[in-house]
């Protein structure tokens, strides 16, 4: 066990480098498996979530190769079993993407439920919709999710809340089913565009991704491709909220921009001086916080995943902010962090209001899923002393190399192990 050791007070400034996006790798990851030839998958992040699927893709019997740090090659001729169990899922949320993939191979799938940050139920009604109006029959046997059909076929798909999972998974499905798919009231996310483009680039013809309206026309058969995965969004924006809320001169490379509009806007309305390049954004920070209400909502509205590091930039604003949950039911468990460093936050239902105290005092704290880890680190770096996360293996699912990129800027941050207490009596 480890856990990260930050003294913060530190103004952060220079460049760090976007890696690839952790939400497109782990839908294209499992496309790969509707290919009949090798895939290779070019900037990939280096998180734990991707080493799971490419070691349950292994155990599937595909072969992987790892050409360098952000470069696989996959070759899944050799896929044999149609199972993901609970060892193989466990900690993951994309394990049900697997479902949509494994159909669209095999016309069968049993997968474990998704794991993966615990911030709410994650019903998979939706996807089970999808697959039954392609002709899956779907059962729950044994705790697992267990599909199977004789021939996939296309269908008009309307889905009652829009979801980025059933999107996905629907699309991986659908792209070798016989005839037309239709799937309306569809997510719109930077990486449902990035899967749609992975798959049409291994001859899948797919059209109206980033609409709310997809059309899937199926297709006999996928030819292996080599792609090259989106920057990170939400890496991204966590950077930049760091530098809005401890202040300095940031310059985040290896962006798009337009993924960033709505985390721009917010940023720019606490207070930030933002600029916008090609392919790099500058973010610089010189003042205290301003008030802002932010929402979340699904793409193009304010990210969810952004929601814990905006908010922890609020805790020390002039005045006071309401920050409402518009995904998730249950994403304020890491306020009770943040009151524990002397924030000012009252919940109520799906609405957070954070009245601005004037700096965050170092403590111990825990991350609690992945973005509220995110968050975790930037109050560690906005508060003056020392303060511990724990926990952090959530954090490692989804950044890659985080400590070496925020020590580039400046930061004092450290991992560091967790001693027990029989070994911490031992040594003393």
């Amino acid at each position: 066990m480890e856990k990260f050791v930050i003294n913060g007070g530190n103004a952060l400034k220079g460049e760090v480098r976007i890696s690839g996006a952790k939400n497109a790798a782990v839908a294209i990851l499992p496309a790969v498996m509707l290919a009949d030839s090798p895939c290779i998958i070019e900037n990939l992040p280096n998180i734990s979530d991707v080493t799971a699927i490419l070691r349950v893709m292994q155990e599937l019997g595909a072969n992987v190769r790892l050409i360098n740090k952000t470069t696989v090659e996959i070759d899944p001729k050799n896929i044999n079993s149609f199972v993901v169990t609970k060892e193989m899922a466990e900690g993951m949320r994309a394990s049900s993407y697997f479902l949509g993939a494994l159909l669209g191979r095999m016309n069968k799938a049993r997968v474990a439920p998704p794991g993966g940050c615990n911030f709410g139920v994650r019903p998979i009604d939706q996807h089970i919709k999808g697959f039954e109006a392609l002709g899956a029959k779907m059962d729950i046997v044994k705790g697992m999710v267990d599909g199977k059909a004789s021939q996939l076929r296309g269908a008009s798909i309307y889905l009652d809340m829009v979801s980025v999972g059933a999107t996905i998974n629907i699309m991986l499905a659908a792209v070798k089913a016989k005839g037309l798919t239709v799937i309306e009231n569809a997510a719109k996310e930077p990486h449902i565009v990035d899967l749609a483009n992975f798959l049409n680039s291994m001859g899948a013809n797919i059209m109206g991704a980033g609409t709310s309206m997809i059309k899937i026309r199926g297709v006999e058969s996928l030819k292996g491709t080599s792609y090259s995965i989106i920057p990170d969004q939400i890496e991204a924006g966590t950077y930049m909220a760091a530098a809005v809320g401890v202040g300095g001169d940031v310059l985040v490379t290896n962006v798009t921009p337009k993924h960033l509009e709505s985390i721009i806007a917010k940023l720019r309305e606490i207070g930030a001086e933002i600029t916008e390049y090609d392919e790099a954004v500058r973010v610089k920070m010189s003042i205290r916080p301003k008030k802002c209400n932010v929402k979340t909502m699904p793409h193009p509205g304010f990210p969810t995943d952004m929601q814990p590091q905006i908010a922890t930039v609020l805790t020390v604003c002039e005045g006071t902010s309401i920050v409402t949950e518009g995904v998730w039911d249950n994403r304020f468990r890491y306020i009770e962090q943040l009151t524990s460093m002397g924030a000012d936050v009252q919940v109520e239902g799906k609405m957070a209001v954070i009245t601005g105290v004037k700096n965050l005092n170092p403590a111990p704290v825990k991350a609690v899923d992945l973005r509220a880890g995110a968050a975790m680190i930037i109050a560690g770096l906005m508060a003056k002393g020392t303060t511990e996360v724990e926990d952090i293996q959530y954090i490692d699912r989804g950044y890659e190399n985080i400590v070496e990129k925020f020590t580039a800027l400046g930061a004092d941050i450290k991992r560091v192990p967790i001693m027990d207490n029989m070994v911490a009596y031992k040594n003393a």
